[in-house]
């Protein structure tokens, strides 16, 4: 069972739901970009009951407000959304789980606001978004930010209106990690039932947001900043090995040498069986690996 948070902000509010008791420790999870909190229906069950687990909808997503006519959504406003939500809580120092971009942003989290975050885990995430190697294509990323920004108020879209099965089919076609029973859960809480038919109700500004990108050394060097523990989970068929990534070898090189080092203390990477939402698709292939972390203290995890 689970109980449905809000947290007011100056433009609307942030959507979030919670499982467990509020006197457990506290979780904060964080959907991948252009899902929502429910992609952790099904591994937060399967996890240890001692925790508060709260999942988030970053704005502009799920059920959360969109952000204020006029701007764009750019990757520290999701960092600043956590930033809020655990000031609402009253969390002093707390576990972040974040998916994909989310992992992203609880790693930015944790680098800016290292005393707050006890454990940090990645599920198909390092932790930070790569830099485009060639300047021009970091030039074109930001301007197409901006041109995308302008287009969409110079004509706004009408929100398409789907059955649900073509709104369901429509979602895994753009996520081919997906399963139908996956993307039936998202939708659930990623689209508004009207007379017409299911609207999406994530913010088309979300679709080209303006993004904070790091070179291979800075990652290395943020990583190295990490005190407290972190747990990386890649899957075998997912956006993060190796073969999915072959114009980026030698950051994967320049990772394991990382973790062979100074970062073997405290991070434990782990691979399992799955695609990139194994965390929904086949969580039993996780969960065991999570709550191990969850609940080991006082050691440092290890490769």
């Amino acid at each position: 069972m689970f109980t449905e948070l809000k947290f007011l902000v100056p433009w609307g509010h942030v959507a979030a739901k919670a499982w467990g008791h509020s006197e457990g420790h506290p979780v904060l999870c964080l959907h991948g970009w252009l899902d929502n909190a429910n992609t952790f229906d099904k591994l937060i069950p399967l996890l240890p009951r001692d925790c508060y687990y709260v999942a988030m909808d970053f704005s502009g997503h799920g059920l959360s407000s969109h952000r204020p006519a006029g701007c764009p959504y750019h990757f520290l406003d999701y960092v600043t959304d956590v930033r809020r939500v655990v000031a609402a809580l009253q969390w002093r120092r707390f576990t972040l789980m974040g998916h994909s971009m989310g992992g992203a942003v609880a790693g930015m989290f944790c680098f800016l606001y290292p005393e707050m975050v006890d454990k940090l885990i990645l599920l198909e995430s390092l932790g930070f978004l790569l830099a485009p190697e060639d300047t021009e294509a970091w030039l074109k990323s930001k301007r197409k930010v901006i041109d995308r920004l302008l287009s969409l108020e110079a004509k706004p879209p009408t929100p398409k209106a789907r059955s649900p099965e073509a709104a369901l089919q429509r979602l895994l076609e753009a996520n081919s990690h997906l399963t139908a029973e996956g993307g039936a859960i998202l939708l659930q809480r990623g689209a508004t039932e009207t007379p017409a038919g299911l609207v999406y109700n994530r913010d088309l500004r979300a679709h080209t947001q303006s993004r904070e990108f790091f070179t291979v050394e800075q990652c290395v060097k943020l990583l190295q900043k990490i005190q407290d523990r972190v747990l990386i989970i890649v899957s075998q068929d997912g956006l993060l090995v190796p073969h999915n990534l072959p114009s980026r070898n030698h950051f994967v090189k320049a990772l394991q040498e990382a973790f062979e080092s100074t970062l073997k203390q405290h991070i434990q990477l782990a691979e399992v069986p799955g695609s990139h939402f194994v965390h929904l698709n086949e969580p039993e292939m996780v969960s065991g690996i999570i709550s191990n972390f969850l609940t080991a203290r006082n050691t440092r995890a290890r490769l």
